[in-house]
């Protein structure tokens, strides 16, 4: 690309652009706007929702003229920031490479992995963070309330606050552990078949009929907490938590489409690679995988927030 200083290989970022960890739930939480970002900065809109929904005088006189309305909104400046990795590749190990195997693809598939993980944890302490909704669209759970708990009743909490919302929720997000929880709650079961079982496990998509959301998404990933040559200390990137947010998978910045959050992307992924001559005694190949995001909460007031539904 000209005017790069790094090459960026097509073939390279044909790989990153289509390898895609399964486990990882991001983009389905803050979905990318469409179309990309041609440029680093962007701008979106925050509009009060009261507004839209303040009834005015609208009878108009025979000969007077109509009220009018004025609407109002915040322009909201934001720009993505650069993510990536390194990853160098002795000449030696291209050279003695078995058939089949192309060290520079593997190591672009492993550094966007990273990348994504990165991605993952950001979108996950974000959604997952009491800040990010209003103070009237939080609750921490203890105690009886907790969904572990057998004496807990989940679908009426989750009912109750969608009811309390100003658009409701589509969407629930929960970690794993809290998933599990809440498909194994006695009252949950109960509410599930006509005979009143309450033992088993819930099945997820019944869930999400049941609530009226159209999907329960559920964060399984891990993270390694330990510094590298350590022994590993996994955790869960998605804890004990539950977000109720209003998702909409194709969004605009200018707000035409409400949902909770978002993500903003300044063009496509990058992957590529440079001659590293200094490395190694036959030198090596310096490959980089990465991409421009940012993350933008830009309607709190459509999440609503349980924090610790399971022990």
């Amino acid at each position: 690309m000209a005017g790069q200083p790094f090459p960026v290989d097509p073939v390279l970022t044909g790989i990153a652009v289509a390898f895609k960890n399964g486990e990882l739930i991001a983009d389905q939480v803050m979905p990318r706007l469409e179309p990309r970002l041609t440029a680093e900065t962007f701008k979106y809109m925050v509009f009060g929702f009261d507004q839209t929904i303040t009834i005015p005088d609208t009878k108009v006189g025979r000969k007077s003229e109509p009220n009018i309305m004025e609407f109002g909104g915040t322009e909201v400046t934001g720009a993505t920031a650069d993510y990536g990795q390194d990853a160098i590749i002795p000449i030696a190990d291209i050279m003695q490479a078995p058939a089949g195997y192309d060290p520079e693809a593997f190591a672009v598939q492993q550094l966007t992995n990273i990348v994504e993980l990165d991605r993952e944890k950001r979108v996950a302490d974000k959604t997952f963070n009491p800040l990010s909704y209003p103070t009237t669209n939080r609750e921490v759970l203890s105690g009886t309330s907790q969904w572990s708990h057998a004496d807990s009743k989940p679908i009426r909490a989750v009912t109750d606050a969608l009811d309390s919302m100003v658009m409701r929720a589509n969407v629930a997000v929960m970690g794993r552990l809290a998933w599990s929880q809440m498909r194994q709650n006695p009252n949950v079961l109960r509410a599930l078949t006509t005979s009143g079982v309450a033992d088993g496990l819930a099945d997820k998509r019944a869930v999400a009929d049941l609530l009226e959301l159209d999907d329960i998404v559920v964060g399984s990933g891990f993270a390694n907490a330990a510094r590298p040559g350590q022994p590993a200390v996994r955790y869960r990137l998605w804890g004990k938590h539950c977000a109720l947010i209003r998702r909409e998978k194709i969004v605009s910045s200018m707000g035409e489409v409400p949902t909770w959050g978002w993500t903003a992307q300044f063009g496509t992924r990058v992957a590529g690679s440079i001659d590293e001559p200094k490395i190694g005694l036959r030198g090596s190949r310096r490959v980089r995988a990465g991409e421009s995001v940012a993350e933008v909460v830009s309607a709190p007031e459509l999440g609503y927030f349980f924090q610790n539904v399971a022990a």
